[in-house]
């Protein structure tokens, strides 16, 4: 183990965050690799006290925050920047950053999303999340931060188990407005696991961009029969329309702002601009991401059929 690993602590953004919990696992693999991990996590709860227990160093603090992030980023030369879509985003990017250059950071992975690989300054998608994700690229590249971006495509632990999963177990469907198109869906511990490679030893990666997807690219149908497959009964893909799936979405108190993201989402998909395929994961981390077949077996009890609880019941 080089001594280096020892001496600074590597800082772990939205490391108790939810969706696809990229920062809870980033922090478990870098800890295995020998260097301490200083997360970051929004309130002080049961998440923040198993970190601790992981080993980790626990700040709590607010990423729009000037003075949380001189307490978080003192002391670390490289950060983990990820953020679950929220409105502040952009400002929450460019307050860490700021603080990143004036602490001199060496490395500065942005956790972004694959469709801006398709933006520009005059394409843009109707989603204000990915209009956020441009902008705080953008700044990034200003900034003269030693960045590397990571842009992964739609998580597994996001449509296919937080969204899909209600559908499953109540109807046997895979209930999603995402027509006939194509996706290469990730799972969100194999981000992690590469972004874990790039914080081990990162000046090779330094200025580059990472588009992850998963192992193959295709229509809802063919996961459906993934679906079927792992848990051994017929799963069917129903292509809901958008709207009252938006709504389902608000019903169950989910913020505006996230709600036209995820919508904007399915209807790229329709437009087939999912339909993408890289090998940059197996070239990373020398492994194979996640299909969708395993990432069923792995979440099986959670797909599991169950009758709809009766009102009140």
């Amino acid at each position: 183990m080089t001594k280096h690993k020892h001496d600074n602590p590597i800082l772990v953004t939205g490391a108790a965050g939810a969706v696809g919990g990229i920062g809870r696992n980033l922090t478990e693999f870098l800890l295995a690799k020998g260097h301490k991990v200083r997360a970051l996590v929004r309130r002080e709860d049961q998440r923040a006290d198993a970190l601790r227990r992981l080993g980790a160093e626990v700040v709590q603090g607010d990423l729009t925050d000037l003075a949380s992030m001189h307490r978080a980023i003192e002391g670390c030369r490289r950060i983990y920047f990820g953020m679950s879509v929220s409105a502040a985003y952009l400002e929450a990017t460019i307050n860490t950053a700021a603080v990143a250059r004036h602490h001199g950071v060496e490395a500065f992975v942005n956790m972004s999303q694959m469709t801006v690989t398709q933006m520009s300054i005059s394409e843009t998608t109707s989603s204000p999340q990915h209009k956020l994700h441009w902008l705080a690229e953008q700044a990034l590249s200003w900034s003269g931060l030693p960045v590397v971006t990571v842009r992964p495509t739609v998580f597994l632990e996001g449509f296919f188990l937080m969204l899909a999963a209600v559908g499953v177990r109540a109807s046997d469907e895979l209930a999603l407005p995402m027509g006939g198109g194509k996706t290469s869906p990730i799972s969100a511990v194999d981000v992690a696991r590469a972004v874990a490679v790039i914080l081990d030893d990162p000046a090779s990666h330094i200025g580059q961009i990472y588009d992850l997807t998963g192992p193959e690219s295709a229509d809802l149908e063919h996961y459906a029969r993934a679906f079927s497959e792992a848990l051994g009964r017929p799963i069917r893909y129903r292509d809901v329309p958008l709207p009252a799936w938006s709504e389902g979405l608000r019903r169950a108190g989910f913020p505006e702002h996230a709600v036209n993201h995820l919508s904007a989402i399915t209807e790229l998909n329709r437009q087939g601009r999912y339909d993408r395929m890289t090998d940059i994961m197996r070239k990373l981390t020398g492994e194979a991401p996640t299909s969708m077949h395993d990432f069923v077996k792995l979440h099986a009890a959670e797909f599991e059929r169950r009758e709809p609880t009766p009102a009140g019941g």
